[in-house]
């Protein structure tokens, strides 16, 4: 038995010893990028006592100290187990760079709070004049004694409503170039003058936001880095958001499309898996996949040593792991055709399926929301147009 199949029965054994049907049923049934919050917190509280809710991490802040391949491994079984889907801002985001450029105070006030799973992070970057051009953002913070004081608007802010905290790209400085001119705030979402209000996704989920600031004071000491310089706190950043694991999601999608695929058609034809155009497509993305999970070894393994070097292919597995989602997903839909369940809204208040819609219907009850979420997933964290912008300059040369 060699090392990779010994670390994958152990991450199994505890998945199994772990996971309650309850929170296996908020991995499955919930249709959302996050788990609701309760969830993801005790799943994350699970994960912290054992020592891996933060496995990327360097080992003294907290990480696991565990290979390229074995985090692959890890992050597959856990959807493929069904795990409640945790809050990725503060591992695969936020963490990172105050482990790179905060202060001591402010990996002291942070970096706990993240690897428990009691500090919720939002995003604030997009702006509705300033989404991919992340360099045209209009949002001030000018100085004030011992303060900054923010005015302005950011949008498409995931989870901000159930979130303690913003890490925040605003302007400080409007001479000379545009990304000269930014810096990166770290602060409370409870603050005087921050109002929160909901846009609802076309599946009908309340995952995203846009938020006002007017005159919100946030204290000097909430920088991170140095002032005017959050274009380098945002790449790396950025970088590191695109490292999150397209391939694992995709992993669970296929094992459910492979199962119903083998099953007898609803309507008594035979299996769709006999078809050879389906089968074709269903094949490509398999091979689509195994490609992917190298690549996304490779990033994993070349940011522990240059940052620079990862970001051209870290947007190459985002532009091939977004497009093989929305693939997947597709293939999904195409499978069931209309006994597709266009919606469920109350399907996270179920203890189970077959209270809801029957045994054999999981996937039924989810293909056309996860279809519909995963349009979002060639715009967010950096449009397609963009990576290929990167991939262009960071891998070409061009």
């Amino acid at each position: 038995m060699n090392d990779v199949t010994t670390f994958t029965e152990e991450i199994r054994d505890f998945l199994n010893d772990k996971l309650t049907p309850e929170l296996r049923h908020y991995g499955e049934a919930y249709p959302g990028f996050v788990s609701p919050r309760p969830v993801a917190e005790e799943w994350t509280g699970i994960l912290n006592e054992h020592g891996w809710s933060v496995p990327g991490w360097p080992k003294q802040h907290g990480g696991a100290g565990w290979s390229a391949e074995q985090i692959m491994i890890f992050r597959r079984e856990q959807k493929l187990a069904h795990a409640p889907r945790l809050m990725f801002t503060g591992e695969n985001m936020v963490g990172p760079v105050v482990i790179e450029y905060g202060t001591v105070e402010q990996k002291e006030s942070y970096l706990p709070g993240i690897r428990t799973g009691k500090q919720w992070w939002a995003q604030g970057y997009s702006e509705p004049n300033a989404g991919s051009d992340l360099s045209a953002l209009s949002t001030r913070a000018e100085k004030d004694g011992d303060h900054y004081i923010i005015n302005g608007t950011k949008i498409w802010t995931s989870h901000a409503h159930v979130s303690d905290k913003i890490f925040c790209l605003v302007r400080t400085n409007t001479e000379g170039k545009p990304q000269a001119g930014m810096s990166f705030l770290l602060f409370d979402l409870n603050l005087p003058g921050i109002e929160i209000c909901p846009i609802i996704s076309f599946g009908g989920e309340h995952e995203f936001n846009q938020i006002f600031f007017e005159n919100v004071r946030v204290p000097i000491s909430s920088l991170l880095g140095k002032e005017n310089d959050g274009w380098t706190v945002s790449k790396y950043l950025l970088t590191s958001e695109r490292s999150y694991s397209y391939a694992s999601f995709t992993h669970s999608y296929l094992r459910r499309i492979r199962h119903l695929s083998n099953e007898t058609n609803f309507s008594g034809e035979p299996p769709l898996i006999c078809d050879d155009e389906y089968k074709n497509k269903l094949v490509k993305a398999e091979i689509d996949l195994m490609c992917l999970d190298a690549m996304e070894q490779k990033a994993i393994q070349l940011m522990k040593t240059s940052m620079v070097a990862a970001s051209g292919i870290t947007s190459a597995n985002k532009v091939h792991g977004t497009h093989l989602q929305q693939r997947v997903t597709e293939l999904a839909v195409e499978l069931l055709a209309y006994y597709a369940i266009p919606r469920q809204p109350k399907l996270e208040n179920q203890d189970s399926y077959s209270e809801l819609i029957g045994e054999s219907t999981t996937h039924t009850a989810l293909a056309v929301a996860e279809y519909f979420a995963d349009r979002a997933m060639t715009i967010a964290g950096g449009t397609t147009e963009i990576q290929k912008n990167i991939i262009a300059k960071m891998v070409l040369g061009l």
